[in-house]
């Protein structure tokens, strides 16, 4: 199994991505082959609305770092977007890739027919927030999801930690890790 993790995050090895880290390297073990990419270490622009990808070409038509990731994720069987939350959303990182994504989606995604250009996928999404009430900032996922499905991310799981980050304790518990490895073995056995 092909999997891509994509972290979101401008901070190094921090929340987020060490639970990115700790599924993907479940998944090694499991013999997924594993691709992670930095957002934060690519130089790209976000989507510029010009519609090409739906008129005259299958795919994202501006050429940056983003797309060896775009790319990738099309090979992948399975894909893993992990971000913070940065005021009330995911990282303007992440939100730049999702945007780049839209290339994915046919021209016939408006009429519900033939909506993606991607194979079937599963899909996990990774929310660490600084504040510890789940309420605060429960939309974000749902506000993505359906986009992902329409994608064809047919199966979805999301880990999300609360209470975790910089102004607070700047480690993750082992018990969000644990979720990571069982999600893991749960898509991949």
């Amino acid at each position: 199994m092909k999997v891509v993790s994509i972290l979101g995050s401008p901070r190094r090895g921090k929340n987020s991505a060490s639970i990115a880290n700790r599924f993907t390297e479940t998944a090694a073990s499991l013999g997924a082959d594993i691709r992670t990419f930095e957002l934060n270490r690519l130089t790209f622009r976000g989507c510029q609305g010009c519609y090409a990808c739906k008129r005259d070409y299958d795919r994202c038509i501006l050429k940056d770092d983003l797309t060896q990731v775009l790319d990738a994720v099309q090979e992948a069987d399975l894909v893993l977007l992990a971000s913070p939350v940065y005021f009330g959303d995911v990282t303007a990182q992440m939100k730049g890739f999702l945007d780049r994504t839209y290339s994915y989606l046919t021209p016939e995604y408006m009429t519900g027919s033939n909506m993606t250009r991607l194979s079937p996928k599963k899909l996990v999404f990774v929310l660490c927030q600084g504040h510890a009430d789940e309420a605060l900032f429960a939309d974000i996922y749902p506000n993505y999801e359906g986009f992902l499905k329409w994608m064809g991310f047919a199966e979805r799981r999301l880990i999300r930690a609360c209470g975790y980050g910089p102004l607070t304790v700047d480690a993750i518990p082992e018990k969000i890790l644990k979720q990571a490895e069982d999600v893991a073995r749960e898509l991949l056995e």
